[in-house]
């Protein structure tokens, strides 16, 4: 299973001054008509969405989390440890590729999920309480509202713009490296490259690091996983 994440702009047809914060799911993302996929791309870029018409033109802002998930191949087995994947490569292929590229590269977080084995599953050792997550991630927040409180219309860093990127979430120059090789082995573009910096200056603030710090940068490049030049060419 892949589980995508993002940041996608929706409108609820009211008020082009009518903000609407909520998330948006979309499951089995491939099954999707391509070119209705397509339209996507806009809203999650601009964080707006554009009707333009003969005699008018109207914008709609308006800010919501994307999630979307999908199987790894047509019958859902491929790299599946414990199921053989019936499928062809040339099928694999076909179905990764209805994601494009571009679409992929507005996407902030990639997430493989892989199959979790009964052993584990019959565990009874607890995880992290959520009362203790929300905590830290209001924290986040808190400190991203004080961050941006001198800059209109910004209240998180995936808001930031490129100037904003390089004064809040510049790596160091061993972290500089690391990106640099990241970007050529695995043929991100210059936007990955941007939510990369987003999404590491997030887990520092998750952290309460003032600074981005080696670690945040790898872990931010590890969500990485499906936009490198050849995803759709593993199978």
């Amino acid at each position: 299973m892949l589980l995508l994440l993002g940041f996608l702009m929706c409108f609820n047809g009211l008020s082009a001054k009518t903000q609407w914060y909520k998330y948006f799911q979309l499951g089995e993302l491939p099954e999707f008509n391509k070119t209705t996929l397509e339209v996507l791309r806009q809203p999650l870029e601009d964080r707006k969405i554009t009707i333009s018409r003969a005699k008018y033109t109207v914008e709609y802002p308006c800010s919501l989390m994307f999630v979307a998930s999908m199987n790894p191949c047509p019958c859902g087995y491929y790299g599946d440890p414990t199921h053989h994947c019936v499928c062809t490569p040339g099928q694999i292929q076909r179905y990764m590729n209805k994601i494009s590229g571009p679409l992929l590269d507005r996407i902030d977080i990639h997430c493989e999920v892989a199959v979790v084995p009964f052993k584990q599953l019959s565990r009874m050792q607890p995880g992290e309480p959520s009362a203790v997550i929300r905590e830290r991630v209001i924290k986040a927040r808190q400190i991203q509202e004080k961050r941006y409180k001198d800059f209109k219309g910004i209240h998180c860093n995936a808001q930031m713009t490129e100037r904003m990127i390089h004064q809040f979430a510049q790596p160091g120059e061993q972290s500089l490296d690391m990106l640099r090789m990241a970007m050529e082995r695995l043929s991100l573009s210059a936007r990955a490259y941007s939510r990369i910096l987003k999404v590491a200056r997030t887990i520092a603030d998750l952290e309460g690091s003032e600074k981005v710090q080696n670690h945040h940068i790898a872990e931010a490049i590890g969500y990485r996983s499906l936009d490198r030049g050849d995803w759709a060419e593993r199978a």
